[in-house]
């Protein structure tokens, strides 16, 4: 077997980033002049020279030459650097994709996180084949893609990085003569040119349609044509591995979900006009492709009866084409596919009234729903495989069939999600005028309890026409209105999701059932149930409640027969960024896991099988970091071949904008979750004292957390006044207010723009504050004995080897220097001075302990992909920082000028870009 020559593999990227830089060297240089070129040029070598040697008087220069920068000088440094982080992260994913490839070529051992690699160790793990088959029949994954207010990417932006990506990729694939790759550089300069004179910011606050239409670019960028791809790739890998897999078709266990027009939690602009216009722009992209690809199917399909046996059904398929011209009337296969196109053309006109850019043949009937197409295409599939001819099946076919089976006429299955407070309160209206004298609102849980189930029992509306409700009511009843039409047209895969922010008791999941009740989403009579009801569990309460709840809900015969009728599966939401907000990095991870431990045990007694839908935010203070990791840390059970988990802000962007690496990550996502369920980790049962001593760390690191945010009297005007937040409540980078509340309470501030901030100021407090306290209260009592247990826990369970890896990521992407001079902002020196030490000093403990417990000489030791790529990237985002302070010093002393306060934008968005995950 040959090997890689791992002899500076960097190589490549550095030239990349090299070619990069200078192309936009000389955008600047021709468009904004010589002496803003020499401007940048000397800031950069000055902050590369700070990074490369740690150069003290390299800083200082670095802050002179910012500090004194005027208005129009500031705006083209931000612009500069904030595309040179843009076109070095373009730089990083294509070397990721350059390296994946260089080991399959070499013919590398399957790496971590492949499917090849997962099918292999449950091999030779003795799992059979009868098991392997029965996971993937059963097992579902799905990411669910939300709309936060820390996206900041434009789409046109996204659209010239993407331009930029396929032209320094087929530099590296392509052996391009001197006149070929003089061209293709002339279009990487065109491309970096239009994106230096492309507008970064958003003129309006987007709205939840345009989030949705964001949202769906990343389907013609990757999920259409790269998940087919995915299945495709597993399916021949399987087969070449054992034969019996040979022409089986996996199960459709990979699907893409989204809360983009479905999630109203604090979010007024989310309506049932809107959830209907998100449906349809859906169901557009779906049937867009189809069309798009049974017509181009068509065009090549001229197989001739004269040369080729078909079957029956594909004669009978054919002769109901609306059009079979004289020329073409031995092509059966041709003309059935322009049949199935006539059929597809009419179904849209009829979902979507007038459909564009299509030209069809003939009148179809519309399908009555995906299967029946779906079953039109495998009559095409069943004639070419019976007569040989399957490698035609394999090819355009095979794809496109694995789409419709995934995607369906809906796109993606969209979560409608509202606050347990609202069910509340529209439950208890529509109870009091059909009842008065309820008083729902007045009862204790039992009570509640009591009167919903009695409610449940009954096939009788409470709503009625000839009663006029809130305005609020009114509007949830619309929502669930627009659900049931969406299930008639779309398919019930469509809304298949209702969930429960802030659930504390049985009463919120009840209050959930009677009003899909009032819209026939749930049929007392038959016992059925059209939708799932989610709970979710957000704050610390929450999470040591959750099991409890579950366990008396599931003891209710009413709602287990409910259950029943979703095939004995109950989906539970744990919401990573409350928790995080509410307890702090290290509590938040370890109530999680302690929950989930706990609603495994409740589920098995229930004879229920559980699913976890993890609410992970893009940065680890908001619960994300690497998902393969985080899956495979689960604790025993957790994973029972089913998983959800959200993807939010900038990381959908940074994952799925380039095809191979959104690939990459879908293909993780579904190897991860096959280890975590069909083999045995050491995880799956901790020690016992282990658990003790995470009880041990948590109380104090909550201790600390709380006592820094909570409980330290200014810290709320501190963080007010020491990051962006009041500038990022502005900026038009979301629908969603940044603050559930119209206070400056952290309390009602969404998790979102808190940990956002605080990434902003390179501080990310929320994902490390606390660790360094709770290690050195537990070596005060334990002693090097202690920090040998630790030891010991970092290298035998996995759950806190990954919590330590997810804060070395962090911490080594934070710069007490740089966050010093976020601190200055706050203009009482007395509160600046109580707090920000305390700040330095548990950054400085929390550092200890880390490299301490994991044997690191220096911070990202382990990952020395990480460290490679924030050597590239820092000394750009450093000089970011600087200018965003000196703007913020300018702004909030009263600057007037429309250029500040842009600059001061453009600078959230560069800073973003940089760090990829701060949101």
């Amino acid at each position: 077997m040959s090997t890689i020559n791992e002899q500076d593999k960097d190589t490549p990227l550095r030239e990349d980033i090299r070619l990069l830089g200078r192309i936009l060297g000389d955008t600047v240089r021709k468009q904004e002049g010589d002496a803003i070129f020499a401007l940048i040029e000397r800031i950069r070598q000055t902050a590369i020279r700070f990074h490369r040697d740690d150069d003290v008087s390299a800083r200082k220069e670095l802050e002179s030459i910012l500090d004194n920068l005027s208005r129009e000088e500031t705006t083209h440094v931000v612009r500069a650097f904030s595309y040179f982080s843009q076109l070095s992260n373009i730089a990083e994913d294509l070397h990721h994709i350059r390296r994946s490839r260089a080991h399959q070529c070499a013919g590398s051992a399957p790496r971590e996180g492949t499917m090849a690699r997962a099918v292999a160790q449950a091999a030779e793990s003795g799992v059979s084949d009868d098991k392997l088959a029965e996971f993937f029949d059963d097992a579902l994954v799905s990411p669910v893609l939300t709309a936060h207010p820390t996206e900041v990417q434009r789409k046109s932006i996204l659209n010239c990085q993407l331009r930029i990506a396929e032209l320094m990729d087929q530099r590296d694939r392509i052996q391009l003569t001197p006149e070929e790759l003089a061209e293709n550089e002339e279009g990487i300069r065109r491309a970096v040119l239009v994106l230096w004179e492309t507008r970064m910011l958003r003129p309006t606050k987007l709205s939840v349609v345009d989030e949705v239409a964001n949202g769906l670019t990343y389907y013609g960028y990757s999920f259409l044509r790269e998940l087919p791809r995915l299945y495709g790739n597993i399916e021949d890998m399987l087969a070449r591995k054992d034969k019996r897999w040979d022409g089986r078709e996996l199960a459709s266990f990979l699907r893409m979900g989204s809360w983009i027009g479905g999630d109203r939690d604090g979010n007024p602009f989310v309506t049932a006009d809107v959830l209907k216009k998100a449906l349809r722009m859906q169901a557009e992209v779906a049937f867009d492709h189809y069309l798009d690809e049974v017509h181009t199917l068509s065009s090549g399909m001229s197989l001739s009866n004269m040369l080729v046996q078909v079957s029956d059904e594909l004669k009978e398929l054919a002769a109901r084409s609306p059009e079979v011209t004289r020329h073409g009337d031995d092509e059966p296969y041709r003309a059935a596919l322009r049949g199935i196109h006539a059929r597809l053309f009419a179904t849209a006109a009829a979902l979507l009234g007038e459909v564009t850019g299509h030209v069809t043949w003939g009148v179809g009937e519309p399908y009555g729903s995906a299967d029946e197409f779906i079953a039109d295409l495998d009559v095409i599939h069943r004639s070419l495989c019976d007569h040989c001819s399957p490698d035609i099946a394999r090819g355009r076919l095979r794809r496109l069939r694995r789409a419709a089976r995934v995607f369906g006429f809906h796109l993606a299955a969209i979560d409608v999600r509202q606050n347990s407070d609202v069910h509340e309160r529209t439950v208890a209206e529509l109870l009091e005028l059909a009842r008065p004298g309820t008083r729902y609102l007045e009862r204790d849980e039992e009570g509640r309890i009591a009167l919903l189930t009695e409610e449940l029992a009954t096939s009788r509306p409470l709503s009625s026409s000839y009663l006029q409700y809130s305005a609020e009511s009114e509007g949830e009843m619309a929502i669930f209105r627009s659900i049931a039409e969406a299930h008639k047209a779309y398919g019930a895969a469509c809304v298949p999701n209702a969930i429960i922010s802030k659930t504390d008791g049985v009463s919120d999941m009840l209050e959930l059932a009677v009003l899909l009740k009032e819209v026939g989403l749930l049929r007392p009579h038959d016992k059925k149930l059209a939708v799932n009801i989610i709970p979710l569990f957000e704050t610390i309460g929450d999470l040591q409640n959750a099991a409890g709840i579950m366990h008396r809900l599931l003891s209710i015969p009413l709602y287990r027969e409910l259950v029943s009728s979703r095939g004995d599966s109950q989906e539970c939401m744990l919401g990573y960024s409350d928790s995080n907000k509410d307890g702090g990095f290290l509590t938040s991870g370890w109530e999680l896991y302690k929950a989930e431990i706990e609603l495994v045990e409740v589920f098995r007694k229930h004879g229920v099988k559980l699913r976890l839908f993890h609410g992970r935010g893009g940065s680890v203070g908001r619960g994300g970091g690497p998902s393969y990791t985080a899956i495979l840390a689960q604790p025993g059970g957790a994973v029972q071949g089913q998983i959800r988990l959200t993807e939010q802000g900038e990381v959908i962007s940074s994952k799925y904008s380039n095809p191979e690496v959104g690939r990459r990550n879908l293909e993780v996502l579904a190897a991860a979750t096959l280890e975590a369920t069909l083999l045995a980790h050491p995880e799956a049962a901790p020690r016992p004292e282990y658990l003790a001593i995470m009880d041990e760390l948590s109380d104090a690191a909550f201790k600390a957390y709380r006592g820094m945010v909570y409980e330290t009297d200014g810290f709320e005007k501190y963080f007010w006044e020491s990051t962006v937040i009041s500038e990022i409540a502005n900026l038009n980078i979301g629908s969603r207010p940044a603050s559930r509340k119209k206070t400056t309470a952290i309390e009602d501030l969404r998790a979102i723009p808190w940990v956002f901030s605080w990434a902003q100021c390179r501080l990310m407090l929320p994902g490390w504050f606390g660790f360094g306290s709770a290690i050195n209260a537990y070596l005060a009592k334990h002693g090097d004995a202690g920090m040998a247990k630790l030891q010991d826990m970092h290298k035998e369970w996995s759950f806190f080897s990954t919590l330590l890896s997810n804060m070395d990521m962090v911490l080594a992407k934070s710069d007490i220097a740089i966050a010093s001079r976020y601190a200055m902002l706050v203009k009482d020196a007395a509160l600046r001075d109580a707090i920000f030490p305390r700040i330095k000093a548990e950054h400085e403990a929390t550092i200890k302990a880390l490299l301490d417990i994991t044997g690191q000489k220096e911070l990202l030791d382990g990952n020395p992909l990480l460290k490679r790529s924030i050597i590239n990237r820092f000394p750009y985002l450093d000089p970011l920082n600087h200018v965003q302070v000196e703007l913020l010093h300018r702004h909030r002393d009263g600057a007037q000028d429309d250029k500040v306060q842009r600059g001061v934008h453009l600078s959230i968005n560069g800073v973003a870009a940089g760090l990829r995950n701060s949101g």
